[in-house]
C-alpha cells in the first residue's frame, strides 16, 4: 500500500483529506505540530484515528517555534503589509521540515496537505518541501477533489461520520498557534460588514475590556525578550503570558485586506496580542539604540523579510543573508521598555538602555544644553547645496 504523510491540524479540511486519501488506496500517517493549537494532543490523536489514519505523530514544537522562528521575525521587525505578524506563515516551514523527516523515517514517498488552491499555505508547504526533500511527491486533495466549498466538505464529513467541529453557522477556517490566531471565510467574506462577534477567537472587544490600563515592562537582551515586570521568563511562557494580558485589554485584533501569494486579495481576521506587544516594545528599543541610517535600512530589510516569510521562502539564501544583518545590529538592542495596554491600544511610556543614543544634554531646550546652535547655519548651507544647484 502507498504510504503518505499528511500534515494534520484536526480541522475540517485535513479531516476530510484523511478519508479521501484512504479511499484512493493510501495508508495515511498524520503529523501534527503542537504550536499552541486549539486541539489538545489527545484530542488530535483521537480525531486522526477516527478519520482513518493508521498512525499519528504529535510533536510539541513550541520551544523550537519560539526560538528559531518567532524570534527571528521579531528581531527582523517583520510584519507583512504593516498589519500581519505572520503567525500562521511562520509555522509552515517548521511543519514542512518535520513532514520531510517523518517521510524518511517511515519510508514514505508522498506528502499531503489540506491547503486550498486559492491560499498561501500550499505555497509555503510545497516550496519548503521542494527545497528540503525534492524527491518527495506532494498531494493536495483540495486541488483535486470535487468538493467545491466548505459546505460540501461538511456534508462529506457528515456522510462518512468524520469528527468535525465546523458547522454551517460557524464556517470559519481557523489556525491557532502561540504567536496568533488566523480566521477567514464565512461572514468575513462580506467586506461591507464588520466581523460578527463569533468571528473572534479570544481577544476581548474594546467595549467590554477593563477601564483601567494594564502595565507591562519588557526587558530585552540583544533583541531577545528575557523579563516581564522584572521577572525572568522563558520565551514560550512570556508569549503566553502576554497573550493573556493583551487579550484582556483588547489588544491584538486586526481586520485587513491582504495580498495573497497567488494574487488574490482576501479579508483576514488576526488576533495576536503578544506579537503586537513585543513588536511595539522591540521597535521602540531599536529607535533608542540604533543610528538613523541603520534604522532606515532596517525598514527595507523588515519589509523584504516579511515578504519572504509570507511567500514560503524561509529556506532560502536571501533569508539567511538578511538574518546575518539583523543579528549583527541586535547586539545594541538591550534595555527596558514600559507599556500601557488599554482598550486595544499599546502606549509606550518609558524606555531605557545602556546603549541609548539619546542624549538629554543635546536634546534639551532647557538649562544644561551642550548643543552649539551656531553650527546649524553652516550645516543647513551644506545640506541644501545640492538642491540649490538644481535651480
Amino acid at each position: 500500500m502507498k504510504r503518505v504523510i499528511l500534515a494534520y491540524s484536526g480541522g475540517l479540511d485535513t479531516t476530510c483529506c484523511t478519508q479521501w486519501l484512504r479511499q484512493r488506496g493510501f495508508e495515511v500517517i498524520c503529523f501534527s505540530a503542537h504550536l499552541g493549537s486549539e486541539f489538545s494532543p489527545s484530542e488530535l490523536k483521537k480525531r486522526a484515528i477516527m478519520s482513518g489514519a493508521s498512525k499519528i505523530y504529535i510533536k510539541d514544537l513550541r520551544e523550537e517555534f519560539a526560538h528559531k522562528y518567532i524570534l527571528a521575525t521579531l528581531k527582523a521587525s517583520a510584519v507583512y503589509e504593516g498589519k500581519y505578524v505572520l503567525s500562521t506563515a511562520l509555522g509552515r516551514p517548521l511543519i514542512a521540515k518535520y513532514l520531510a523527516n517523518i517521510a524518511q523515517q517511515e519510508n514514505a514517498r508522498y506528502i499531503a496537505h489540506g491547503c486550498t488552491g486559492k491560499g498561501n499555505d500550499q505555497v509555503r508547504f510545497e516550496v519548503s518541501i521542494q527545497i528540503l526533500a525534492p524527491k518527495l511527491k506532494i498531494i493536495a486533495p483540495l486541488r483535486e477533489w470535487d468538493l467545491a466549498c466548505r459546505e460540501e466538505e461538511i456534508a462529506y464529513a457528515k456522510k462518512h461520520r468524520l469528527p468535525i467541529k465546523t458547522s454551517m453557522s460557524e464556517i470559519y477556517s481557523i489556525d491557532k498557534n502561540i504567536w496568533g490566531v488566523s480566521i477567514e471565510g464565512g461572514a468575513l467574506e462580506d467586506i461591507h460588514k464588520k466581523p460578527p462577534p463569533n468571528s473572534y477567537f479570544f481577544v476581548k472587544s474594546p467595549h467590554v475590556a477593563k477601564n483601567n490600563s494594564a502595565h507591562v515592562e519588557l526587558e530585552f537582551q540583544k533583541g531577545i525578550p528575557i523579563k516581564v515586570n522584572g521577572k525572568t521568563m522563558g520565551l514560550v511562557k512570556l508569549i503566553e503570558w502576554l497573550n493573556e494580558q493583551g487579550a484582556q485589554a483588547a489588544v491584538g485584533r486586526t481586520d485587513l485586506i491582504e495580498d495573497r501569494v497567488v494574487g488574490i486579495k482576501s479579508r483576514e481576521i488576526y488576533e495576536a496580542p503578544a506579537a503586537w506587544i513585543l513588536h511595539t516594545a522591540h521597535k521602540e528599543l531599536e529607535h533608542l539604540t540604533l543610528d538613523r541610517e541603520t534604522l532606515i535600512f532596517k525598514e527595507l530589510v523588515s519589509a523584504r523579510y516579511a515578504q519572504l516569510v509570507y511567500q514560503g521562502l524561509w529556506f532560502t539564501e536571501l533569508k539567511k543573508s538578511l538574518d546575518a544583518f539583523v543579528n549583527a545590529i541586535q547586539s545594541r538592542v538591550t534595555g527596558k521598555v514600559s507599556l500601557d495596554l488599554y482598550k486595544g491600544n499599546i502606549t509606550v511610556v518609558r524606555r531605557s538602555s545602556p546603549n541609548a543614543l539619546y542624549k538629554r544634554q543635546l536634546a534639551t531646550y532647557g538649562k544644561g544644553s551642550k548643543f552649539d546652535q551656531r553650527l546649524a547655519e553652516g550645516f543647513i548651507q551644506l545640506w541644501g547645496m545640492p538642491y540649490r544647484a538644481q535651480k
